[in-house]
């Protein structure tokens, strides 16, 4: 019988789930892939459907390398969010080290529509200072991020989160939301009526599922403060799950 064909997906995006899946039912003999997708466990209750699930950081480049060697894994997959540029150039490096194929899961970038609204900002930073004073923000990010507008207590933010934080929220005025989320745009407009929201700040994650926002603050033409993704690492990238699917089960073939 054959050695199965070891997959790391490194994960971070539901992306990473819904390849896990595709690759499952790719492989018809049940026997032939052995995955494992790896999540740094910032969400308290991942989805654990779709093969083994590994929780937490590797230890950078050498622990990566490390891992890649004593599991025998052969292919390595970059299904992270498209701004975690520390973790995939420390996946770069670990795969050239280690002497492992990568294959990069890459989610297209939102494009601007007509009706929309939006200021691009280079990072974070640029945002935080571009918001009026007065104004009542939504920020659509990860808490680790809600510090760089700390230092605006003439705004009131509104801040949503999938877990109950453990920590104080480093906002001088907020209001907290905690709930995922929701893929249907009327209700995202429902959700910034509710709570008079005047700006909208994220990041261009792209993908669909929470694409629901992007069409909520058009529909409202609330202006949107967008933040450019940084430069990628280099890497043969794919933007159809499918596709990337059908590579892997070609390379372990």
């Amino acid at each position: 019988m054959n050695k199965p064909f070891k997959v790391l997906i490194l994960g971070g995006t539901r992306n990473a789930r819904d390849l896990a899946m595709a690759l499952s039912s790719k492989d018809k003999s049940g026997s032939q892939l052995d995955i494992t997708t790896s999540l740094a466990g910032r969400t308290r209750e991942p989805d654990r459907s779709f093969g083994k699930i590994r929780i937490g950081g590797f230890g950078g480049v050498s622990g990566l390398q490390k891992y890649l060697v004593e599991e025998k894994v052969d292919l390595m997959i970059d299904s992270t969010h498209p701004f975690a540029s520390r973790i995939s150039q420390n996946a770069l490096l670990a795969s050239q080290s280690a002497n492992v194929n990568r294959l990069v899961l890459d989610r297209p970038e939102w494009e601007k529509q007509s009706g929309d609204f939006w200021i691009d900002c280079d990072n974070l930073d640029k945002a935080a200072n571009r918001l009026p004073a007065g104004s009542i923000t939504f920020l659509a990010l990860g808490h680790q991020y809600l510090d760089r507008f700390s230092h605006r207590g003439d705004v009131n933010f509104v801040a949503r989160m999938i877990d109950k934080p453990n920590f104080e929220i480093p906002l001088q005025s907020h209001r907290l939301i905690i709930a995922r989320p929701s893929p249907i745009a009327s209700e995202e407009a429902n959700l910034f009526r509710q709570y008079d929201i005047t700006h909208l700040v994220c990041r261009n994650s792209g993908g669909g599922l929470i694409y629901a926002k992007i069409e909520a603050a058009r529909s409202l033409q609330l202006p949107v403060l967008m933040i450019k993704r940084p430069p990628a690492p280099a890497g043969d990238r794919f933007s159809n799950i499918i596709d990337l699917a059908d590579e892997v089960i070609r390379l372990s073939a």
